[in-house]
């Protein structure tokens, strides 16, 4: 009792599920103190080889745990699976953890980016480019252009008439249409957009998984579905019902006809997101769906099956956010989703949730290749504080949160909204208006207020509308709800003042908030220039379309975009554009620079991330690797095939190791198992997909790792 140990801390990569089974051995070892532990144990090793012919792979995490750290970690009967790798703040990543038996579905988004590759409907159809009239149905005069359009060569952009005129259809999260629902034990949301293909689950008979989302997240996230379904209604009656089965577009015909870069968004590079296409859900799937929804606050916890605890912690990113910890009888689990450190107006990242976890699972490294001014790192005097200050030290956690939630991160985040409104200004005051396609509650709400405070100063008047069938109920919504934002936010309640500055612009009727763009008081009160914030960002549905059709040609005008966004595309049949594009990025994740410092303080004993099992992905573990690691401490290897017996027999004599392979009749076909007697006891199985090596004595785990890699190919 009351000893402690010292040892390396672990990363490993967690592949895609469609990508080849291949599991990187000893990936890292890092020289970094590991929190304090009681009682020492002795724990087996275990490795998983994965042939290179395997598909959907399952990484076990008590697979990926390093020969170094066996001796201080156990998760038994758990795997991690990464479904989709993400795209940013618009559509999280989606993971399945299997604990202690119970299967754990973390998010469920929609990308709806994929949406571009569809030709939004205008009320001039009947001039779409290479398209001829015709009397017969909406329906059927498309799918005959489809069949009209010729195909174009591999490296020809894409052209207007290369998208699919159709009713759209929606693309989840690929191959979780794969799964066996009814496997699905516990969901887990972490933001609301997490949640936008929620109601595909629960329409399904076969679905009884317990759902847990933050209260916040529960009510904005039902709110953008409802718009989603609004929007989608007010396209889908220009198209008529639509026939049973699939759509012209997804038959294989069609799909060969498609342009290559349209192909690839609409089936991967490898067909496998083909499946994953499906018409949207109805108002009633909705609502249906919130009904089966167990909603939490911050830090309140559920207990699932008795058997494991499960506890939201916000992350920062935007109003109910959260990171994940899952706790069983084994261990204990953090998820980290998309966090920020310091925000302007949601809830502070929590810190101390999630430190001194055994596993950190990094679920979004989207914003990790995006740097800001200042390179996205702590202060060099913080940094230096931190590097010569002892983890133990009661003043280190202080001080790392302190570098972490930098202030000049949050001033760089000012500034990028305060010169979108600036530019905004400019362009009302030269006669143009201003088209703000959002998807983000949180920063429009500060785009809002940074932009009546410069129409002030400016001493311009113009029309502020907000465009949405739901944008009274959201904006009611972020002024109650003082507990899941920010201390300065919640300072305003105490002062009798709004939580935002929209309220008073709303009574003084400088606001307007209308439910749609036909609706009779907004055309009473229309006048330009005026600014718009409206949905929806993909440009192919809501107001959003008729606006920009209404002002491309417009040089003074002005669209808004968020990165991630591919403009080219989106923007491909309102082209030809005069009018500006401003294209910004906002923060929507911890920075790869501030990653080392974060685990520093952390002290997990083992950390997970996912990737794609290839080369290129290497540089992510370059990046955060502390300053002080030793190069020859260094060991990466990527190891793939299968396990010669015999080849293996003689590289553990080569090494010393006395063993002997078990022949007898309870070993299955196909699993070879060696005994190792001397230096120590151990046991090493063989399996057509993978080996296990089980010890007890780190070292010895240290040789039969080298051993078993021998005689495997890798790089």
């Amino acid at each position: 009792m009351g000893s402690t140990r010292s040892g390396p801390m672990n990363f490993y990569m967690v592949s895609e599920q469609n990508n080849l089974g291949l599991v990187f051995e000893d990936l890292i070892g890092l020289a970094i103190e590991s929190r304090p532990v009681c009682e020492p144990k002795a724990y087996k090793s275990i490795f998983k080889y994965a042939s290179p012919t395997q598909h959907n792979v399952r990484q076990d995490i008590n697979n990926l745990v390093s020969v170094s750290s066996v001796s201080s970690l156990k998760i038994e009967d758990s795997e991690v699976i990464c479904l989709s790798k993400g795209g940013g703040f618009n559509c999280p990543p989606c993971h399945i953890l299997e604990i202690d038996g119970f299967r754990i579905l973390v998010d469920c988004p929609l990308d709806l980016s994929a949406l571009a590759v569809f030709y939004p409907f205008q009320t001039n159809l009947y001039e779409i480019p290479n398209c001829k009239s015709s009397n017969s149905q909406t329906e059927q005069r498309l799918v005959s252009c489809e069949r009209d359009r010729k195909r174009r060569r591999i490296e020809e952009p894409v052209e207007v008439d290369d998208l699919i005129l159709a009713e759209p259809w929606y693309k989840t999260v690929a191959n979780l249409h794969l799964w066996d629902l009814s496997s699905i034990d516990v969901v887990l949301i972490t933001s609301f957009m997490g949640m936008m293909g929620l109601p595909f689950l629960t329409n399904n008979v076969r679905f009884s998984a317990k759902i847990y989302v933050t209260e916040a997240t529960a009510q904005l996230g039902k709110l953008m579905m409802e718009d989603l379904v609004s929007m989608h209604m007010n396209v889908k009656q220009n198209y008529g019902p639509a026939d049973s089965g699939l759509p012209q577009w997804m038959k294989w015909e069609a799909l060969e006809s498609l342009h290559l870069e349209v192909r690839n968004i609409v089936m991967g590079n490898d067909g496998a997101q083909l499946g994953g296409w499906q018409p949207l859900y109805s108002a009633a799937n909705v609502k249906e769906c919130m009904h089966k929804v167990q909603t939490l606050k911050y830090a309140e916890e559920a207990c699932y099956n008795g058997a494991l605890v499960i506890m939201a912690f916000s992350s920062g990113l935007d109003i109910g956010t959260c990171n994940w910890t899952i706790s069983s009888s084994k261990s204990r689990i953090a998820y980290l989703s998309s966090s920020i450190f310091y925000s302007l107006h949601a809830m502070s990242f929590d810190y101390d949730s999630i430190r001194a976890n055994d596993v950190v699972l990094f679920s979004d490294f989207s914003s990790m290749m995006v740097t800001d001014s200042n390179g996205g790192s702590c202060s060099s005097q913080s940094a230096m504080t931190i590097d010569t200050m002892d983890p133990c030290d009661e003043n280190f956690s202080k001080a790392t949160t302190d570098a972490l939630a930098d202030a000049n991160e949050s001033s760089d985040e000012m500034d990028k909204l305060a010169f979108i409104c600036s530019y905004a200004v400019d362009s009302v005051g030269n006669g143009g208006s201003v088209l703000i396609p959002y998807g983000r509650v949180g920063i429009m709400l500060q785009l809002l207020e940074l932009m009546f405070a410069l129409l002030e100063s400016s001493s311009l008047e113009v029309p502020v509308f907000i465009i949405s069938s739901v944008a009274e109920e959201m904006l009611d919504f972020t002024n109650v709800v003082p507990e899941w934002l920010c201390k300065e936010r919640q300072e305003k309640l105490y002062s009798g003042e709004a939580l935002f500055g929209h309220t008073e612009q709303i009574k003084a009727k400088k606001l307007h908030l209308f439910p749609a763009i036909h609706s009779a008081d907004l055309v009473k009160m229309w006048q330009e220039p005026c600014i718009v914030f409206t949905p929806h960002w993909s440009l192919r549905l809501g107001p959003v379309v008729h606006l920009l059709q209404r002002w491309c040609g417009d040089p003074n005008s002005l669209l808004v975009l968020e990165h991630g966004t591919d403009a080219e595309l989106a923007l491909l049949p309102f082209k030809p554009m005069a009018m500006k594009v401003l294209q910004c990025s906002f923060l929507s994740g911890i920075m790869m620079q501030k990653l080392q410092p974060l685990l520093d303080f952390l002290q997990p004993n083992v950390v997970l991330v996912a990737g794609q099992a290839r080369i290129e992905s290497w540089r992510t573990y370059i990046e955060i690797l502390p300053e002080s690691l030793d190069s020859s401490q260094s060991h990466m290897k990527l190891h793939w095939g299968s396990i010669d017996p015999n080849l293996l027999e003689k590289a553990l004599q080569k090494k010393g190791i006395d063993g002997s392979r078990i022949t007898n009749s309870g070993v299955n076909d196909g699993i070879h198992v060696f005994h190792i007697a001397n230096p120590s006891s151990a046991l090493i199985e063989i399996h057509a997909m993978y080996s296990i090596i089980s010890s007890a004595d780190e070292t010895l785990s240290s040789l039969l790792v080298e051993a078993v890699s021998s005689v495997l190919e890798g790089i």
